[in-house]
C-alpha cells in the first residue's frame, strides 16, 4: 500500500523524538508524538465510515491538533477541506453542502450554530477546540497509536481549497497528492530549507500558505517550527531569536517595521525571510533592508496552483517583483482572449502549467473549462509582464479580486448583502491601496432616491453576514456608479477617485 502525500511527508519522521513544533508555552511536541496523535484521529474517522475520497471539513483555530487533523486525512485518504475561522454559519452551510462533506469538525462554541446544517447534510459532527479539548480529542483517547495508511496516488485527491470568483459563488479547487507534494519538494530545494531550519509559523492554517507552503515544505525538509497562534507582535519578537526562517503576508513585515525592537541584530541569525499572499509595496522591501540587511525574498501563487514563481535564493530579489517560474512550473503572458504570447515587457493574462497545477473545481466542469485549457495551462486571472531579465511582475487583475492582509475578498459577495439594505439602489465594493493591508475593500453605495442610507446600520448587518476580514473599511455615497456604454461598471475609475482614501498623506 501506498500513499503519495503521507508517504513523502509524513512517514519518513516516525519514530523520531526531533522537535516538530514549539508551543507558545514553552513546551515542544515531537515529531513521534505529532505522528501517533494523526494516527489515532484517523481511527476516529474510518470508525465514522468515513472512506478514502470522503469529504472532511474543519473550522477549527490553530493548534497542533488541528495540524494533526490534516496529517490524519491524508493518512486515511480523506480530502481535507480547511475553512476560514471566520465564516459565519450561513456562509458554512455553503461549504458542507457543496462539498458533500461526511464529518465536521468545528470550534466547540461553535457546535450548537453549526449542528443542524450538518445533520442536514448527513455529517458526523465533532468538535475540536484551540486547546486541544473537544470530542474529537476525547473520541481518539484510547485509540491505537498506529494506522495502516489508506493507498493513495499521486492523481488522488489530497483536499479542497475554496476559492471564489466574481459571481460570489465560492469553488472548490480540488488538489490532488502530486500537486501538494511537487509544491513542497521544489520550494524546499528553491529556498534551501534543510532539518536545522526552525520556521517562525505566525499564519493560519485554513489557508493554501500557512499549511500547504508553511508546513509542507518544513515536512519535506525534517525541520521545526514555532507555532503561534496568530502573528502577535510580542510574540514574535520574543521567537525570533530562536528562528532561523519566516514566512509571512506583508502586514506582518509592515508591523515589524513599526516596532523600535525591531533592529538588525533581532534578525542577525536568521537565514530567510519570505513574503506572499499579497503584493509587498517596494517601499516596505526598501524599508526592511535598510533596518535588517535581509532583502525579502517575494514569491507568486494561488489557491488553485500554490506556488508558481519566486525570486531567487541566490541573486537579486528585485523588489516589485515574483521572480522566475518554479522549476517545472511554466508561466506564459498570453492577450486577451487568445493563447498568443506577448513580448517580454508587454502586459498580458498569466498563464500557469505544471505538477502544482489543481485538478479542476468541484462539480463546475464548466467553471473548470472556462479557467483550465485543453493543454494544461490554468488561467490566472492575474494581469502582469515579464521583464527584459525574465523577472515575472504582476501588475493587477482582470477580475475585481481584493487581497487584503493576505486573504481573498470578492466584492460581489459583499455586493449582494449591501444591495439588500435598506435605502440602498445598488452598490460597488472596490479594493483600495491600505498601508497595513496592501489593500482594503472599500464600498460605494448609490441610494434610492430621496433615501439616505445608515452606514452605522449597514455595517452591523454585514458584520453578522461575512466573515470579518471581508467587512468594508469604509462607506461612500455617491449619485451614481460609473458605466461604460454598455452599462457595465467602470471600477477602474472608482479605484482610481478613491485610491488615496486610506493612505497617509
Amino acid at each position: 500500500m501506498s500513499n503519495t502525500l503521507y508517504d513523502a511527508l509524513f512517514a519518513p519522521h516516525a519514530g523520531r523524538s526531533d522537535p516538530f513544533l514549539h508551543l507558545p508555552d514553552g513546551s515542544v511536541l515531537p515529531y513521534a508524538d505529532f505522528l501517533a496523535t494523526a494516527a489515532r484521529y484517523a481511527h476516529v474517522l474510518t470508525e465514522a465510515k468515513l472512506s478514502p475520497g470522503d469529504r472532511l471539513a474543519a473550522q477549527v483555530e490553530k493548534s497542533p491538533e488541528a495540524l494533526a487533523l490534516y496529517a490524519a486525512c491524508v493518512q486515511a485518504g480523506v480530502i481535507f477541506l480547511p475553512l476560514n475561522t471566520g465564516y459565519t454559519a450561513d456562509e458554512m452551510s455553503y461549504f458542507v453542502d457543496n462539498s458533500g462533506a461526511a464529518m465536521l469538525v468545528c470550534d466547540p462554541a461553535r457546535a450548537e450554530a453549526l449542528s443542524s446544517l450538518a445533520k442536514d447534510g448527513g455529517a458526523t459532527l465533532h468538535t475540536l477546540a484551540a486547546d486541544g479539548t473537544g470530542s474529537l480529542p476525547e473520541a481518539a483517547r484510547d485509540k491505537p497509536d498506529t494506522f495502516a495508511t489508506a493507498d493513495r496516488g499521486p492523481s488522488d485527491l489530497a483536499a479542497f481549497l475554496y476559492t471564489s470568483g466574481t459571481t460570489g459563488r465560492s469553488k472548490g479547487a480540488m488538489l490532488s497528492h502530486a500537486n501538494l507534494l511537487s509544491n513542497a519538494e521544489a520550494l524546499k530545494d528553491l529556498w534551501r530549507f534543510t532539518g536545522d531550519d526552525v520556521l517562525l509559523h505566525a499564519l493560519p492554517i485554513f489557508h493554501t500558505h500557512g499549511l500547504f507552503v508553511a508546513t509542507n515544505v518544513i515536512l519535506a525538509a525534517g525541520g521545526a517550527q514555532i507555532f503561534l497562534p496568530k502573528f502577535d507582535l510580542d510574540a514574535v519578537m520574543d521567537a525570533l531569536p530562536k528562528a532561523t526562517s519566516m514566512m509571512g503576508v506583508p502586514t506582518f513585515y509592515t508591523r515589524l517595521l513599526g516596532d523600535q525592537r525591531f533592529r538588525r541584530e533581532a534578525t542577525s541569525h536568521m537565514r530567510l525571510f519570505t513574503s506572499g499572499s499579497a503584493p509587498l509595496l517596494a517601499d516596505t522591501h526598501e524599508a526592511f533592508e535598510a533596518r535588517t540587511g535581509h532583502r525579502i525574498l517575494e514569491r507568486y501563487g494561488m489557491t488553485e496552483t500554490n506556488m508558481n514563481a519566486s525570486n531567487p535564493y541566490d541573486g537579486e530579489r528585485r523588489a516589485g517583483t515574483v521572480g522566475f517560474p518554479l522549476p517545472g512550473v511554466e508561466i506564459r503572458i498570453t492577450a486577451q482572449d487568445s493563447t498568443d504570447e506577448v513580448p517580454p515587457g508587454e502586459v498580458g493574462r498569466i498563464e500557469v502549467r505544471g505538477p502544482n497545477v489543481f485538478q479542476g473545481y468541484w462539480q463546475m466542469p464548466e467553471k473548470t473549462a472556462d479557467e483550465l485549457r485543453e493543454d494544461g495551462f490554468f488561467i490566472t486571472g492575474d494581469l502582469g509582464s515579464f521583464d527584459a531579465d525574465g523577472y515575472l511582475q504582476i501588475v493587477g487583475r482582470d477580475k475585481d479580486l481584493i487581497i487584503s492582509g493576505g486573504y481573498n475578498i470578492y466584492p460581489k459577495e459583499i455586493e449582494l448583502v449591501l444591495d439588500d439594505q435598506p435605502g440602498v439602489l445598488e452598490s460597488a465594493v472596490i479594493g483600495v491601496p491600505h498601508e497595513d493591508f496592501g489593500e482594503t475593500p472599500l464600498a460605494v453605495l448609490v441610494p434610492e432616491p430621496g433615501a439616505t442610507p445608515d452606514t452605522d446600520a449597514i455595517a452591523e448587518e454585514v458584520s453578522t453576514a461575512l466573515a470579518r476580514y471581508k467587512h468594508p473599511r469604509g462607506y461612500v455615497l455617491i449619485d451614481e456608479l460609473p458605466r461604460n456604454t454598455m452599462g457595465k461598471v467602470q471600477k477602474n475609475e472608482l479605484r482610481q477617485r478613491y485610491r488615496d482614501n486610506f493612505m497617509p498623506a
